[in-house]
This record gives structure tokens, C-alpha cells and sequence, in this order.
């Protein structure tokens, strides 16, 4: 377990993106940063084959860390069959604890719609086959997101709706599917007021927090590299938010994660 706390509280970020180009200079420093403030783990998610590869490498060298391998919306245009069945290999390993993140971007749509639609459809599949949860990726498609995962029945395995923007609705829908929602640091920007309201009306036992690191800095870093360590922030919205102790939102939301993602040992 990642030794050091603040205050005591133990969180887990269950969404980073370690093997990024931005954390090749100090990862170990990174990884540090987050154990002395109680991360008591770090979810670390690929989003194509070299990715996914660069992140088994970092589960490996790192104790407290674990893998999700998929592929991105983004990259839905260019991944190969071939690709496919090496990450379905990849995934036996035993720090992969989910498949993602999949799901559609028709906000930035840097691959063609109905590609980015098949390849979504295909890895909700492979989830099912594998027994692995999954994560969720939906920008500007909560319709499309919604309909593709009933009629795929992803409720067969879940997860989580990663980086959650959409409105109290779509939080029912996907709860009701049995999906945990994953909330970022951008619940502490001032014009995030929907992604607050509904914070506050969601069942605790269903969130998770997630930093989408580099991406997606919290206030007071908005704008900076986001890391793990930062997750913090998000736990202490949360709880200003709910009107609840930040020691309550961490018990709950890394009780949470241990049941995700099948981490036994927190």
C-alpha cells in the first residue's frame, strides 16, 4: 500500500494516463508525490497498442499502480484487428483491472463516426468475453453512448462512465445499468454548475474519482499538468459539496474503487 497521508485520508485515482509523453521526465517523482498525500493507488489507462504496452511497463516497474488497455475513441480509425487480439493477450495480465477507455468523441471526432461506433460495440464484447468492466469514454454522445450500451448489454459486466459531463438523466441511465460515475477536477472549476448539481444527487456508493491526468487540472492548478496527487481536490469539492467531512468521501469512494477495479488489497 502508498505509504503518507493528508489528514489521514486514504484516495485512489482511478483514471490517469501515466505512459503520456508529459510524465517521461519524472514519473518517480509523480508516483511519490501521490503516496505522500494517501493515493493509496493509481489506476493508469492506455489508449491504443502503444500506449497500452507503455502502460503494462509502468504496472510493472510501479507496485501501487494498475491497468486498464483499449482503445480511444480517437484512435478508433486506426487500430487493426491484429491490434485488437494482442491487447484481448495483454489483458491476462494480472494488474489489468478493466478494458477501456472505449466509447464514442463526436466532439473532436478525430475518427469517423461509424468507426468509432463499430470499434465501441466491438470492445464492449471483448469486455464481456474477458469478464473485465469497462471504462467509458462519452464527449458530446450521451444518446448514442446510452443506446450502443443497452443494446450491447453492457450491464453484463458495467463499470464506469469515466470523466462524467452529462446531465442528471444520463447519471440515472447509466446507474441503472449499474455503472459507477467517475468524477474529474473539473467539478472544481467555477462554470462546472450542472456537473455540481448533479454530484449532489448521486448515490456516494457510486462515485469514483479520477484526475484524467495530464489533462483536466483542478483549481488550484487549472491550466498546469494535472498528476495524481491532485485527486485531492476533487475529494474535497465533493465533499464541500455534500456538506459531508473530506475523511467520508475518501472511505467511500476508495471503498468504491476497490470494488471496480478488484483491489483487494486496499
Amino acid at each position: 500500500m502508498m505509504a503518507g497521508s493528508q489528514g489521514g485520508n486514504i484516495l485512489v485515482d482511478t483514471h490517469a494516463h501515466l505512459e503520456m509523453p508529459e510524465f517521461e521526465k519524472d514519473l518517480p517523482q509523480v508516483i511519490q508525490r501521490a503516496k505522500e498525500v494517501g493515493i493509496t493507488a493509481i489506476v493508469t489507462v492506455g489508449t491504443n497498442l502503444l500506449s497500452c504496452q507503455k502502460t503494462l511497463e509502468i504496472v510493472g516497474s510501479y507496485k501501487d499502480t494498475y491497468a486498464i488497455l483499449g482503445i480511444h475513441p480517437h484512435h478508433a480509425a486506426d487500430v487493426k484487428e491484429e491490434d485488437l487480439g494482442r491487447l484481448k493477450e495483454m489483458a491476462h495480465h494480472e494488474k489489468v483491472k478493466a478494458w477501456g477507455e472505449t466509447g464514442l468523441d463526436f466532439y473532436r471526432n478525430l475518427s469517423p463516426p461509424q468507426i468509432q461506433r463499430e470499434r465501441f460495440r466491438q470492445q464492449i464484447n471483448i469486455a464481456k468475453e474477458l469478464k473485465l468492466p469497462l471504462v467509458i469514454h462519452s464527449r458530446q454522445a450521451t444518446k448514442e453512448t446510452i443506446k450502443i450500451l443497452q443494446q450491447e448489454k453492457a450491464w453484463e459486466v458495467a463499470g464506469v462512465i469515466h470523466c462524467f459531463s452529462a446531465d442528471e438523466q444520463a447519471a440515472k441511465k447509466y446507474l441503472d445499468m449499474g455503472f459507477y460515475i467517475s468524477i474529474p477536477g473539473v467539478i472544481t472549476f467555477k462554470g462546472a454548475q450542472q456537473l455540481r448539481e448533479v454530484v449532489k444527487g448521486l448515490p456516494l456508493e457510486r462515485i469514483l474519482l479520477e484526475t484524467d491526468a495530464p489533462f483536466l487540472a483542478p483549481v488550484p492548478y487549472r491550466g498546469k499538468r494535472n498528476e495524481p496527487a491532485f485527486v485531492r481536490f476533487t475529494a474535497q469539492t465533493i465533499a464541500e459539496i455534500r456538506g459531508l467531512d473530506i475523511s467520508e468521501v475518501a472511505a467511500i469512494t476508495t471503498d468504491n474503487a476497490r470494488r471496480t477495479f478488484d483491489l483487494d488489497y486496499i
